[in-house]
C-alpha cells in the first residue's frame, strides 16, 4: 500500500485530534504517574504503570478531544489512518522489547521507552503535518540517551519524559486553539 500524504488529510487529523495535544497531555501524565510510582513503590510497579497507562493513552486522548468538541475520528479514506496504525503496531513491539530490557537490567526500561516514544513522535510529525512533533521526538530521544549515559535514576527519567511531553502538550493546545486545527 502506498501512502500519499495530502495536506487535507493532515488538516483532518489535526482537527479530529485537537492537533495531537490530548495524546501528548495524557502521555505526559502517564509518565508523571510512573515517576511518582517509581519514587514511592519502586521500578517494577512503575514499569507496569507506564505500560498499562500507555495502553490507555489513545482512548483517554480521544475522550479529551471529544470534551474539547472534536470528533476524535477521521474518515476511512484518510491515508494517514494507516500510517498511525502502523506506527502503533511498531510501538507495541518496541514496548515488548523495552520490557525485555527491564527483565535484563531494570534501569534501561525508562530510557528505552523514552526513545521509543520519541521515535513515534517523528512519525506523528507526518500524521499531523507539524514540525513541533520533530522537536518533541528529538527532545525525548536526546533526553533518553543522556539519561542512559549518565545513569539517571529511573524516577527522574520518567519525570523528565513527562515534563517534556507536558510542556509540548501546552504548546500544542495553544496552537490548536488559535488555528482551530
Amino acid at each position: 500500500m502506498s501512502l500519499s500524504i495530502a495536506p487535507s488529510h493532515q488538516s483532518e487529523m489535526r482537527h479530529a485530534y485537537y492537533g495531537g495535544a490530548p495524546g501528548a497531555l495524557v502521555s505526559g501524565l502517564v509518565w508523571i504517574a510512573a515517576a511518582a510510582v517509581c519514587h514511592a513503590r519502586g521500578v517494577e510497579p512503575a514499569v507496569w504503570t507506564l505500560l498499562i497507562g500507555g495502553a490507555l493513552i489513545h482512548p483517554l486522548g480521544m475522550a479529551v478531544a471529544k470534551l474539547a468538541g472534536r470528533p476524535a475520528s477521521t474518515g476511512k479514506d484518510n491515508a494517514l489512518n494507516a500510517l498511525a496504525m502502523a506506527s502503533t503496531v511498531w510501538l507495541i513491539v518496541c514496548c515488548a522489547m523495552a520490557y525485555g530490557l527491564f527483565l535484563l537490567k531494570p534501569a534501561l526500561f525508562f530510557p528505552a521507552m523514552m526513545a521509543v516514544i520519541g521515535s513515534r513522535y517523528l512519525v506523528l510529525a507526518s500524521v499531523y503535518g507539524r514540525r513541533i512533533f520533530w522537536g518533541l521526538g528529538i527532545a525525548l530521544i536526546v533526553a533518553a540517551n543522556a539519561a542512559l549515559f549518565v545513569a539517571m535514576a529511573p524516577a527522574i527519567v520518567a519525570a523528565l519524559g513527562g515534563a517534556i511531553e507536558l510542556a509540548v502538550a501546552c504548546l500544542l493546545f495553544s496552537k490548536a486553539s488559535k488555528t482551530g486545527a
